[in-house]
């Protein structure tokens, strides 16, 4: 079954939805665990790590927290695959530099990049919406196995300039910030919780479910669902089809 929709833009997750969350926990997060060492002690003065590092020790409430507790406290979030900003930030900052040697190359589902060429092309603005950092998401756009994605990408949004994930209000933010009127938003997730608050801010939201995924068993709720991009079709003529 082909889902229609009549929108201007689509926001896509990463995990689960462009993307396997495989990679991301197999691959990924044990590329920035064996860095994070050498990051907090080789760039403590860059300003990206040193704000993170500033928000690792309020969040922990050790204003005197050396690298060592630091990166312990990385380790433990990693493990508990938790979205904390700080985290993202810093694993950002690592898995950029990572792209950019070459040493990672980004998943993307089979059916994902034809479909946002193909939506692009008919006019669709595209953003991302995921907890993974502004930086992380460009160097995970800019180093698919199809190239350079990210002229596809008219803007970026994590859980600091948006917002977190599952709270209606980051949905009112992104909405401001590209001018588009909630009703002509789509957004495409495979976690009920966003889907949820996305659709409380005035959007269309869309699960996607992949088999194999950790959210597949769990389903989308009542959300419309697809399997894959290619099974969404869109149009922005300003009417229902």
């Amino acid at each position: 079954m082909t889902l229609h929709y009549d929108v201007d833009a689509v926001v896509l997750d990463i995990e689960g939805t462009t993307s396997a969350t495989g990679f991301v926990v197999d691959v990924l997060y044990p590329y920035s665990r064996s860095r994070f060492g050498a990051l907090l002690s080789e760039r403590a003065d860059d300003p990206d790590v040193a704000r993170a590092v500033a928000q690792v020790r309020e969040e922990l409430g050790e204003p005197d927290a050396d690298n060592v507790r630091i990166e312990k406290a990385l380790n433990a979030w990693l493990d508990q695959d938790r979205k904390a900003t700080p985290l993202k930030t810093l694993q950002g900052v690592i898995w950029s530099k990572g792209f950019a040697r070459g040493d990672l190359v980004s998943h993307f589902y089979d059916d994902v990049v034809p479909q946002l060429r193909a939506w692009h092309a008919a006019g669709v603005r595209l953003y991302v919406y995921s907890s993974g950092s502004v930086a992380a998401q460009r160097a995970w756009f800019a180093s698919s196995s199809e190239g350079d994605l990210l002229p596809l990408i008219s803007g970026l949004y994590d859980t600091e300039n948006a917002g977190p994930k599952q709270e209606p209000e980051s949905y009112g933010r992104i909405a401001g910030a590209t001018g588009i009127a909630p009703d002509r938003l789509l957004f495409l997730s495979d976690r009920p919780g966003e889907l949820d608050a996305a659709r409380t801010a005035g959007w269309h939201a869309v699960g996607i479910r992949r088999p194999g995924e950790p959210y597949y068993e769990r389903g989308v709720g009542d959300h419309a669902q697809a399997g894959t991009f290619d099974e969404i079709t869109i149009s922005t003529t300003g009417s229902t089809t």
